[in-house]
């Protein structure tokens, strides 16, 4: 048994408290949010996963320290607009060489650092590893069979959190490949954010499987600049949670490109959806990316141009199918 503070106490943060307790883990949850503590405190369910109930002797509280201390492990689970202020809150009560697990996704817009960067950037003490995969709170609460890959500089944290969170329906694989993981899981929700606007359009099967397949170019492309392994976007972490995020409800970032889709604004789209969209927060970050690794994101830019310039959704598809002809995978006629 290992005693685990889970850093935030949204739906996904939940999912995991419910899984982690059923492998036989001590609990403690925090919340920076009064309600959502006395929420979980009276009803030990959050109401993001209705039905999904969490035990008695799982502790919730308020108190970053207590939620800290002692753990042999932090999941942090809190949505990227937030990791940094609440990394800067853990600093001074993480001790040296606490081995901390971030199973958000994003990229931060005004400074392109990957969330992992910026835990490691705000608390320097800790050992930050990442949790990344097609994994819908929803699903995983319920114990629906998942799966799921641990990135680590050091493989034995990778076989620590392994072993930690794999059970009978949540498998884990391990990777030391940190930067295409989180590339792929967060450029993905931009991917998403296209897939639900063509939705929203009224586009059908076909379109969709281009979206998708595109997408995952563009992602490996900008990931494989930066560093990141192909075989990486072609995983679990890459084309998996592509996959899944572009074709299910499930999905807030293809729910409010539905809602884009249909002529909301981007805020009226956010607002509507109640939860971080975080694709929104990843689509300029990613086009500042590719202007500095110097590679071509049509669909990402096209979304860009719908959230942020007031492009009408029917002129971006019209532009990406428009464009230039080209050959997919490079031209080998003598």
């Amino acid at each position: 048994m290992a005693k685990i503070g889970i850093i935030g106490a949204g739906s996904w943060g939940s999912a995991l408290t419910v899984l982690l307790h059923n492998n036989g883990h001590e609990l403690c949850v925090w919340s920076a949010l009064p309600q959502e503590i006395a929420m979980l405190r009276a009803e030990h369910e959050h109401k993001s996963l209705p039905g999904v109930k969490l035990a008695e002797d799982i502790l919730f509280t308020e108190n970053l320290e207590e939620a800290v201390k002692g753990k042999d492990l932090l999941v942090m689970a809190v949505a990227s607009p937030y990791t940094r202020q609440t990394a800067k809150q853990l600093r001074p009560v993480v001790p040296e060489g606490q081995l901390i697990v971030n199973v958000a996704k994003g990229i931060e817009e005004h400074t392109l650092m990957t969330l992992s960067e910026i835990i490691e950037q705000e608390v320097p003490q800790a050992q930050v590893a990442v949790m990344s995969g097609p994994s819908h709170a929803e699903e995983v609460g319920r114990g629906l069979p998942t799966t799921i890959v641990v990135g680590a500089k050091k493989k034995e944290n990778a076989e620590y959190i392994q072993n930690i969170f794999m059970s009978q329906v949540f498998r884990v694989y391990i990777s030391p490949d940190v930067l295409g993981m989180e590339l792929g899981g967060a450029l993905k929700n931009v991917v998403a954010l296209a897939a639900g606007i063509a939705d929203g359009l009224g586009y059908g099967d076909n379109t969709k499987a281009a979206l998708i397949t595109r997408g995952i170019t563009e992602i490996a492309r900008l990931g494989t600049a930066m560093g990141g392994k192909f075989e990486t976007f072609c995983g679990l972490t890459g084309i998996g949670d592509l996959i899944v995020t572009c074709a299910s409800m499930h999905s807030r970032n293809r729910r409010a490109g539905i809602l884009m889709g249909k002529g909301y604004t981007m805020e009226e789209a956010m607002k509507e959806v109640n939860m971080v969209v975080e694709g929104v927060y990843s689509a300029k970050a990613a086009m500042a990316l590719a202007e500095k690794y110097g590679v071509s994101l049509p669909i990402i830019e096209q979304v860009n141009e719908i959230l942020f310039h007031g492009k009408s959704a029917e002129t971006a598809v019209r532009e990406l199918m428009l464009r230039d002809k080209k050959s997919e995978i490079g031209e080998f006629w003598e």
